[in-house]
């Protein structure tokens, strides 16, 4: 059997671009799934973390990142008040320290 140099090189430039076309495959499979596992999740997060630091009240009852326990009660733009103890102890924080709501003021009331 007698193949020509120019049915070789043919051949050749066909698997070439074959491997060219799965690693081009590989790499956007992995750029989704970086997406979808990654990055989505944190920017919900984020979402739902500057959510609830804009839906602050006074009243709402809050744990601090350090865990300090209190309610909330004034709001400036970034730092608010909590109250701590029945001794009426203020302390100034900023709305990113809080890590969560335990119970709003609405709530309380009802």
């Amino acid at each position: 059997m007698n193949l020509s140099p120019a049915l070789l090189d043919e051949a050749a430039a066909g698997a070439g671009s074959g491997q060219w076309i799965g690693t081009i495959i590989m790499i956007v499979a992995m750029v989704a799934i970086f997406y979808f596992f990654l990055y989505r999740p944190q920017k919900k997060q984020e979402k739902a973390a500057a959510e609830m630091k804009n839906s602050l009240e006074v009243g709402d009852e809050v744990t601090t990142i350090g865990g300090i326990i209190g309610e909330i009660v004034s709001i400036k733009d970034e730092t608010c008040v909590i109250e701590t103890t029945r001794d009426k102890t203020k302390i100034r924080i900023l709305k990113s320290a809080i890590s969560k709501v335990d119970v709003k003021a609405s709530e309380k009331e009802a």
